[in-house]
């Protein structure tokens, strides 16, 4: 038996393949990946006292520089994540940023309850992030396989 290929597409691939395919689907869900970036780097910068108190918390040396870079890098990666420029490189750059951050705030391995239930989960949902990262860089590299170029 044959199965003809004339065959209408189901109702929810009709629906859903062009929403969830567009541009604006895709556009929102690197913005919401982004959003905790984009946040966490206005945060610092309208506050860099804080940002600067936080760097130290951690004992991170030199604090104010390292709160500048780590703006920097929040706010301007996000920023080549949703302009579409060298995305696969911004994506990459948040998602090594947010492992390591996560190895120095979330050492849940090492804290006692009730503490380490929260750096678990914690450090787990930010472990979730940096896959979404690494899908984001996987698929802008794939996308533009056919050129030579990585760099647009």
């Amino acid at each position: 038996m044959k199965i003809s290929s004339d065959r209408p597409a189901p109702a929810w691939r009709r629906v859903l393949v062009p929403v969830l395919g567009s541009g604006l689907v895709h556009w929102l869900a690197l913005l919401a990946l982004c959003a905790a970036y984009l946040q966490g780097g206005l945060d610092k910068a309208l506050d860099f006292d804080a940002a600067v108190a936080e760097m130290r918390r951690f004992n991170l040396d030199p604090a104010a520089p390292i709160a500048a870079a780590t703006i920097a890098l929040e706010i301007g990666a996000s920023l080549l994540i949703l302009a579409g420029y060298l995305r696969w490189l911004a994506a990459l750059a948040l998602a090594g940023f947010t492992l390591m951050a996560s190895f120095l705030a979330n050492p849940f391995w090492s804290a006692m309850p009730p503490e380490r239930l929260a750096m678990a989960n914690a450090f787990f949902e930010h472990l979730g992030l940096v896959g979404g990262l690494l899908l984001v860089a996987w698929q802008d590299v794939q996308h533009r396989a056919g050129s030579a170029e990585l760099g647009h």
